[in-house]
């Protein structure tokens, strides 16, 4: 289901995925099965979406970005592309940053440009994250840190 409010440009998106009001996905999009967009979400042309992910409200996915299968990114979460921005001067090409698998973001979480979060990783509300995370790791903090491990896929 698209929203007739949102502005859906690409036609790669699986079955099941709902994309609500106020949503722009740009036209080089991938976007997987079962995957919710919620409303005031923003999805560049170089971002490949897997699978069951839930991206909600406030959340801007820019180019470079890998999100896999199960993904959560919570309201607000924040991801960035450029490690030098300057106004209207764009690197040759933006770093890639992955999500893996059954990865969980929480709010406002701020996740820096050509990092993993490994698969199954926590990332606490509010967090910055400046460099690649564990999988299965659990993260706090400004910059986050590693504060202890799941023992099983939660």
């Amino acid at each position: 289901m698209i929203h007739p409010l949102a502005d859906v440009k690409t036609d790669i998106i699986g079955d099941g995925t709902t994309i609500w009001q106020f949503a722009v996905v740009l036209s080089g999009a991938k976007i997987g099965k079962n995957v919710n967009v919620c409303a005031h979400t923003l999805i560049e042309n170089d971002v490949i979406i897997g699978d069951r992910v839930t991206i909600k409200s406030g959340v801007y996915l820019w180019n470079g970005l890998r999100i896999e299968d199960d993904v959560f990114i919570g309201p607000n979460a924040t991801f960035t592309n450029d490690i030098m921005p300057r106004s209207k001067q764009y690197p040759e090409q933006f770093p890639k940053t992955t999500v893996k698998k059954g990865a969980s973001i929480g709010a406002n979480a701020t996740i820096l440009p050509g990092i993993e979060i490994g698969c199954n990783a926590m990332i606490g509300a509010g967090s910055v994250v400046t460099k690649s995370v564990p999988d299965n790791a659990v993260v706090i903090g400004n910059p986050a840190r590693v504060v202890r491990y799941l023992e099983h896929n939660n």
